[in-house]
């Protein structure tokens, strides 16, 4: 307390001594002494009516609700792109197997001709087969014809072989 008396002395010093003297009481003098300039006092605000609040209510209600909506529609239009483009990008990725399957199809298709154009048909396998055939029966007439030759000759040779083993020739 002693401490706030004495830095209130200083201040009571230093304002003009009439002041000093004349502290409670309000004369003339004191009246007539400049008072600092406080500003303009605000005029009186006008009661906002109900009919104009409501309205401006509405409006702010209304544009804060138009704003959210379309802000849910944006992020609803990004994920709607989002989700087209990933589709694009897979229908693009199964476009470029079909492709290579449709290549590799017609590759094999293009060797399958080359091997048809090559390759014997039935009529002609049936004919080959007829010949083979004729061929064969032919071979087994000529051997037939062969063993009754070999063996005409083994009845010639065993007939003479016998005729000279009863003669006895002495030279």
């Amino acid at each position: 307390m002693a401490s706030l008396a004495s830095r209130a002395l200083p201040l009571v010093r230093t304002q003009p001594s009439r002041i000093s003297t004349r502290l409670l009481s309000t004369t003339r003098v004191a009246r007539q002494e400049a008072t600092p300039n406080l500003g303009t006092v605000p005029p009186a605000k006008k009661p906002v009516g109900a009919f104009r609040g409501g309205i401006v209510g509405f409006l702010f209600g209304f544009s804060l609700a138009s704003s959210l909506a379309a802000y849910h529609l944006l992020e609803e239009y990004k994920l709607a792109s989002a989700a087209l483009q990933a589709s694009v990008e897979e229908l693009q990725t199964s476009t470029q197997k079909v492709s290579a399957h449709v290549r590799r199809i017609e590759a094999v298709e293009k060797d399958l001709k080359a091997l048809s154009e090559s390759s014997a048909t039935k009529e002609d396998i049936s004919r080959v087969r007829a010949e083979m055939k004729k061929l064969y029966d032919g071979l087994h007439v000529e051997f037939l014809d062969l063993r009754a030759h070999v063996w005409g000759i083994q009845e010639d040779v065993h007939a003479l072989s016998k005729k000279n083993s009863t003669t006895v020739r002495l030279v």
